[in-house]
C-alpha cells in the first residue's frame, strides 16, 4: 500500500474499496484517521515499512527502508523507535504521549483509545543519559497523578531494552 512522506508525517489516502488504512488504525491503533486519509508518525510508518505493510513514497519517489532508518536517526528517534518495535511486536497498542511529557501511552492488549484509558505511560532514555532527580521526580508524579503506571525504557549501547516499573509509594 503506498504512503506519502512529507517531513515527518506519513499519510495514506482513503480510497473507496480499500479499508486497510482504516484497519491500520481501528484494529491495530496506528496513526489518527480522518475521513480522507490516516497520517502516521515516522515512527509508525517505519514500522509497518519495515514489516512489509507499505511502501513509502517521497515526492513520487520510493524510499528505501536504510533512508527512512536515516530520517529516523537523524530526528533522534531511533532508541524511540526500537521501543515502539518491541512493544508493538509484544501486542501493545502504542500511542503518542506528548501531553503527559513522555514519548508514549500503552495499551493493554485489546485495549486502545475509545477502549479505556492507557495503562502506562513510557519514557525512553539511553542508557548513558544523565536523568536529573527533579526530572525523574516529575515523571513519577505525573504519571501518579493521571493513574497510569511509569513505564522506563532504557537502551543500552547494545541497542538492547530494559524496563524499569517505576511506581509512587507512600512512606
Amino acid at each position: 500500500m503506498r504512503a506519502d512522506l512529507c517531513d515527518e508525517t506519513v499519510t495514506i489516502k482513503i480510497q473507496k474499496g480499500n479499508k486497510k488504512p482504516i484497519s491500520f488504525n481501528q484494529k491495530s491503533g496506528f496513526g489518527k484517521l480522518s475521513d480522507e486519509m490516516l497520517e502516521l508518525s515516522i515512527i509508525e510508518a517505519c514500522y509497518l515499512m519495515e514489516n512489509g505493510r507499505i511502501d513509502i513514497f517521497e515526492n513520487d519517489e520510493k524510499c528505501d527502508i536504510s533512508y527512512i532508518f536515516d530520517l529516523i536517526r537523524e530526528k533522534d528517534l531511533y532508541a524511540k523507535y526500537l521501543v515502539y518495535k518491541d512493544l508493538k511486536n509484544r501486542g501493545y497498542i502504542i500511542k503518542t504521549g506528548f501531553k503527559y511529557g513522555s514519548e508514549f501511552r500503552l495499551y493493554e492488549r485489546g485495549g486502545g483509545p475509545g477502549k479505556g484509558h492507557s495503562d502506562y505511560l513510557v519514557k525512553v532514555l539511553y542508557e548513558n543519559y544523565d536523568v536529573r532527580v527533579l526530572d525523574f521526580s516529575s515523571y513519577v508524579r505525573v504519571a501518579h497523578g493521571v493513574n497510569k503506571k511509569l513505564l522506563l525504557a532504557i537502551v543500552d549501547e547494545d541497542l538492547d531494552i530494559t524496563y524499569y516499573n517505576v511506581e509512587w509509594t507512600r512512606p
